[in-house]
C-alpha cells in the first residue's frame, strides 16, 4: 500500500484556484497542515515508523475525535507510536514537510481527477472514491477490498453507486 497526501482545505478553498496551502505562512491557521507535515516527519524516520504513526493519526482523529491540527496532539500520538519525540518536533517544524502534500496533491487532482478522500487507486490508474461508515469488521476487511477492487478494475463502465 502507497499512502498519498490530499488535502480538502486545498480542494475545498473558497480562495480560488490559484491558493494553494503549502504555499501559505506559517501563521495561517490550517485544519489539515499540521498533521501533513507531521505524516512526513514519521515518514522520515522510517517507512514502519510512518504506517504506525499513519494508522495512530487516523484512530486519534477518526475514533477518538481528537483535533490533529494540534501540536500537542501530533507529538502525543507520535510518543505513544514510538517515534523518536524530539527528532519528530524538529521535523515537524521544517516548512519543507509541505512539499510532498504538494506533489501528491497535484497529481491526484491533475493526474487522477481526484476529488475527495479516501480515494483508493489501482493499476491501471483506476479510482475509486470510497465512503464506508462503519467500516467492516477486521475479518472481512479484505474481502471487501478485493470486491471494491473487481469492480474497480473489471467494471469501469461503473461511474458511481450511492445510497439515499
Amino acid at each position: 500500500m502507497n499512502w498519498r497526501y490530499f488535502s480538502l482545505e486545498q480542494v475545498n478553498s473558497q480562495q480560488g484556484p490559484e491558493w494553494k496551502l503549502w504555499e501559505q505562512p506559517e501563521d495561517y491557521v490550517s485544519r489539515g497542515g499540521n498533521a501533513f507535515r507531521a505524516a512526513e516527519a514519521a515518514r522520515r524516520q522510517g517507512a514502519a515508523a510512518f504506517e504506525v504513526f499513519h494508522m495512530a493519526l487516523l484512530r486519534a482523529r477518526n475514533e477518538d475525535g481528537r483535533d490533529i491540527a494540534d501540536t500537542a496532539t501530533l507529538v502525543d500520538v507520535a510518543e505513544k507510536a514510538g517515534l523518536d519525540v524530539e527528532r519528530f518536533r524538529s521535523d515537524l517544524a521544517d516548512r519543507r514537510m509541505l512539499a510532498g502534500l504538494a506533489r501528491d496533491h497535484t497529481y491526484a487532482t491533475e493526474s487522477l481527477k481526484v476529488f475527495g478522500t479516501p480515494t483508493l487507486v489501482f493499476a491501471g490508474q483506476q479510482a475509486v472514491f470510497l465512503k464506508m461508515a462503519p467500516p467492516p469488521p477486521p475479518d472481512e476487511s479484505a474481502a471487501v477490498f478485493a470486491e471494491v477492487r473487481q469492480i474497480a478494475e473489471g467494471r469501469q463502465n461503473i461511474r458511481e453507486m450511492k445510497r439515499p
